[in-house]
């Protein structure tokens, strides 16, 4: 496992870790949204730039962390760690929290199947009634989410960062410009 000081997303590590494995908060870089959005895969920032704190997303219930990722298959449904990369701090993710099934998905025009239209669908403001969790193994990638105030936010994705959004806040993704993320899904239960 790298050094807090290897990497630029490493800050403190969590209370209540499992174990003696630590996955490290993620920092992520977050900030209110301009408006219009003409083009979703573009940062559009306010001007000035609003950045939104880590404590901010918090509030609103969204966690994250930074886990080192592994070389992982472009496509697995499901993806079992019995069969494949056995990473013990993801592992101890899991288990803390009850994901017990994943699979892994890569978005990109060469991966997806009808690419741009499921782009617009992942674009498309939802709201889930459980937790949606997403650990970028590779690429970049947004989370948009909305506020208490129905103002959006976009979070900045990269490869080993986690991200789980609570149930019942209205969110959205969308790739950036670089257009390719592999992605691994976490769910309690069978999606």
């Amino acid at each position: 496992l790298a050094s807090p000081s290897s990497h630029p997303s490493f800050a403190t590590a969590p209370p209540n870790c499992c174990l003696k494995l630590v996955a490290i908060m993620s920092i992520l870089e977050a900030w209110y949204m301009s408006t219009p959005v003409t083009d979703q895969t573009a940062e559009n920032r306010r001007v000035p730039n609003e950045p939104v704190t880590r404590e901010a997303l918090a509030d609103l219930g969204v966690l994250s962390w930074y886990v080192p990722p592994a070389e992982y298959p472009a496509k697995a449904v499901p993806w079992e760690p019995k069969e494949g990369i056995q990473d013990p701090i993801l592992a101890a993710i899991r288990e803390k929290r009850g994901y017990n099934y994943a699979d892994i998905i890569t978005c990109s025009e060469e991966c997806l199947p009808d690419y741009h239209n499921k782009l617009k669908a992942f674009f498309e403001e939802h709201i889930h009634t459980d937790e949606e969790v997403r650990y970028i193994v590779k690429g970049t990638g947004y989370f948009d989410v909305r506020d208490l105030n129905d103002v959006w936010i976009r979070i900045r994705m990269g490869a080993g960062d986690i991200i789980v959004l609570p149930e019942g806040i209205y969110h959205r993704f969308t790739m950036d410009s670089r257009n390719f993320t592999q992605a691994m899904r976490l769910f309690k239960g069978v999606p």
